[in-house]
């Protein structure tokens, strides 16, 4: 008989201190007034999710818009982002915006799927609200909750 153990999704919010966490809020609340608090949090914590998915992932991912924007956010504290990298990583993790080669590396959509599943094998939660285009996507195993999602109740 084999079982398996199902394992809850961390909260990557978790991965820096609440102090950097309220400075981002902050930055992101003055960018975009229309953020709450809350909201401007769970965008702080979906671009942690990417970060240490990018980590963990061996091929190139890509954020979403919205949560490329809560990366510019921190990227624009380069001391603190520098130090977060090298303590949680061991590296920096550069932002090097471009296009990828469709043909090696799918298209928009197809990535931006592999970036969610990424996130989530690297043992994550997503927010599906900072991942919107995910919603044009065909199939892709992203775990969104359909019903062929293995996080479908």
């Amino acid at each position: 008989m084999t079982t398996t153990q199902e394992h809850s999704a961390a909260d990557a919010r978790t991965l820096l201190s609440s102090e950097m966490r309220a400075t981002l809020v902050s930055n992101m609340r003055d960018k975009f007034p229309q953020l709450t608090d809350e909201n401007a949090d769970r965008g702080v914590g979906q671009m942690l999710a990417f970060l240490a998915a990018c980590d963990y992932a061996d091929r190139p991912l890509s954020p979403s818009p919205l949560v490329d924007d809560f990366w510019h956010a921190f990227l624009l504290h380069t001391k603190a982002y520098q130090e977060f990298c090298e303590q949680k990583f061991g590296r920096f993790l550069h932002h090097q915006p471009g296009f990828l080669d469709k043909e090696e590396h799918g298209g928009g959509k197809e990535l931006r799927a592999v970036t969610v599943d990424s996130i989530t094998l690297a043992g994550y939660e997503i927010d599906l609200e900072f991942w919107p285009e995910l919603d044009l996507a065909e199939c892709s195993q992203c775990h969104a909750n359909c019903s062929d999602s293995p996080n479908h109740p």
